[in-house]
């Protein structure tokens, strides 16, 4: 049996077929606006390139730059309602402060503080008003925005009040996609209540993506199991990544970096990752990526959730560059 990797990219998609741990074939196609018919055609032409049927096929392993590339470019990013459960502590400094303007426009910045939240120790900083989160929720309905990061103070020593207003504001929008802070980032509130909202903003993208995975998939008559690499060097299933489609940042990178350890037979190594969209340098550590035990900036904003240690920069082969006084070099690729 054989199986395909495939990269989507910015700029570029590329597909490979191994078999018995060699690369049989490798192809490049320019990544397309649909995603899908890019995949399709890289698909098509590694088949072609080596006779093998698609009932050969045994799994196909998908990595992706596409969410990343979306909060670099600022583009694709669902309005998102953040609220905070804090009050009438840690209201001194609001959802979003440290977020570059355009991101913050490009979400919305819509954000709301309600009572609740937990000392470090466990306490209740005050109860959760279900009728307080229940106006909250109209509000945000009324703005017709669709996905909710829930974010409550020291969250991840006790998430109880996440998961109860996650209850009580879904009564009034049951239609809505909620990510709970505790499940993505660790303690910090700024930078896990970013990384809550940066995934929220990224779900509908995600479910297109996914979407356009398993069509290419089925019209080049695969029937296998597909899976999406996350930025451990690991992989998981579609409906994961549909829940959290932060933990692909970075598996671009993180891809290349397993990539070069096993071509090399390299397990401890500095890798550089040139695309058509960005640059990633990182380090190897028996064969997986270093994993980042600071903050770590995504497009501008700080976040602590699982991120590998990789210094990324919007400059890669396909980066547009616009004559001026200064020059500017990016962010957006011609891909």
């Amino acid at each position: 049996m054989f199986r395909i990797g495939i990269d989507v990219g910015g700029t570029n998609t590329d597909a490979v077929i191994m078999g018995d741990g060699k690369v049989l074939t490798g192809v490049k196609t320019a990544t397309t606006e649909d995603i899908m018919s890019g995949i399709i055609e890289s698909l098509r032409m590694a088949l072609d390139n080596t006779g093998i049927d698609g009932d050969e096929i045994s799994s196909v392993m998908i990595g992706t730059t596409h969410f990343t590339n979306a909060v670099v470019e600022r583009r694709h990013l669902s309005k998102t309602a953040a609220v905070r459960l804090c009050l009438p502590a840690a209201q001194c400094l609001p959802p979003m402060v440290d977020w570059p303007d355009d991101i913050r426009e490009a979400v919305g910045n819509s954000y709301w503080m309600a009572k609740g939240g937990n000392e470090f120790d466990g306490r209740e900083i005050s109860q959760i008003d279900e009728t307080e989160l229940k106006d909250i929720a109209r509000e945000i309905g009324s703005k017709g925005i669709g996905s909710v990061a829930l974010c409550s103070v020291f969250s991840p020593v006790n998430d109880a009040m996440e998961k109860q207003a996650m209850e009580i504001m879904a009564t009034v929008l049951p239609d809505a996609d909620f990510t709970l802070s505790s499940e993505i980032g660790r303690l910090g509130i700024l930078e896990r209540e970013n990384a809550a909202i940066m995934n929220a903003s990224l779900r509908q993208l995600s479910s297109q993506a996914i979407g356009a995975f398993s069509d290419a998939l089925e019209k080049v008559g695969l029937r296998c199991p597909y899976f999406i690499t996350q930025n451990d060097g690991t992989l998981m299933g579609t409906e994961f990544v549909q829940t959290y489609p932060v933990l692909t940042f970075a598996s671009g990178p993180t891809n290349s970096m397993r990539g070069a350890s096993y071509l090399t037979g390299e397990m401890e190594a500095i890798v550089c990752d040139v695309g058509g969209t960005s640059t990633d340098v990182g380090a190897l550590i028996k064969g997986f990526p270093r994993p980042a035990s600071t903050t770590v900036e995504v497009g501008g904003v700080r976040t602590n959730f699982r991120m590998p240690d990789v210094f990324s920069i919007a400059l890669g082969g396909g980066t547009e560059i616009k004559p001026g006084n200064p020059v500017q070099i990016g962010p957006q690729s011609v891909g």
